[in-house]
Order: structure tokens, then sequence, then C-alpha cells
């Protein structure tokens, strides 16, 4: 089953968290999405489910996949915040609108817009 925009934007913010802070608790994530306790839980609960995250005592761990997953949604993310940067977007609108953009294509297609650009800017 395809994970939800949701389940992506928790596997992102993780990732960030840790790259930040080393250790990453579920509190940490309600403050950084705007969410409840009560909703990461479910969430980490949906996630550890599908193999993204690993509930350790109090830290929430990605798996090799979740890290691949989160890793790859903020390529996208960072990728559509750069590139509505460069085409002049104010710079928040360009961070909240890439955080839409960063779940609405394939993989392919993703990668096909990467190549073009970057040959592009050559």
């Amino acid at each position: 089953m395809a994970l939800r925009e949701s389940g992506e934007d928790y596997l992102e913010a993780i990732l960030m968290l840790h790259r930040a802070h080393g250790v990453v608790r579920s509190v940490d994530i309600a403050d950084q999405l705007g969410v409840t306790k009560a909703s990461v839980s479910k969430a980490m609960s949906m996630l550890e489910e599908r193999g993204y995250v690993e509930m350790a005592k109090r830290d929430v761990r990605l798996t090799e996949k979740g890290l691949a997953r989160a890793e790859h949604v903020l390529e996208q993310h960072l990728f559509f915040r750069d590139l509505l940067s460069a085409a002049g977007v104010d710079s928040h609108v360009a961070a909240e609108e890439a955080c839409h953009m960063e779940h609405c294509l394939s993989d392919d297609s993703f990668s096909k817009l990467k190549a073009y650009i970057e040959c592009v800017e050559r």
C-alpha cells in the first residue's frame, strides 16, 4: 500500500529532527508538524506496521526503508523549494508550496524533471 502525503510528512519530519538533534521523540514530531501527540501515536503505529519506523522506549527511529523514503521526500521538497525560489517566489511561499508539490509527482516524473532541469542549467 502506498504511503499517503501525511505519512511522508511524518517521515520527513523524523529525518529532519534526527539530523538536528540525533534523538527523535513523539513530542518533537508533534511540535514540528503542529499536531497532537495522539495523532503522532496513531501515525507511528501505522508507519511501524508498514516497516518505515521502529519505536524504541521513547525514541522514534527510521528503518532503512523509512530512511530511503524520507530522504527522497526531502530531496523533492528541497528541489521544488529551490526551483520556486529561483523563479522569484517568496521564500516562505516556496517552502509551503514545495511541501505540496513533493507529494504529487511519481518518482519517475520527478527523476525526469530533475534531469531536465539539471540539463538546462548546464
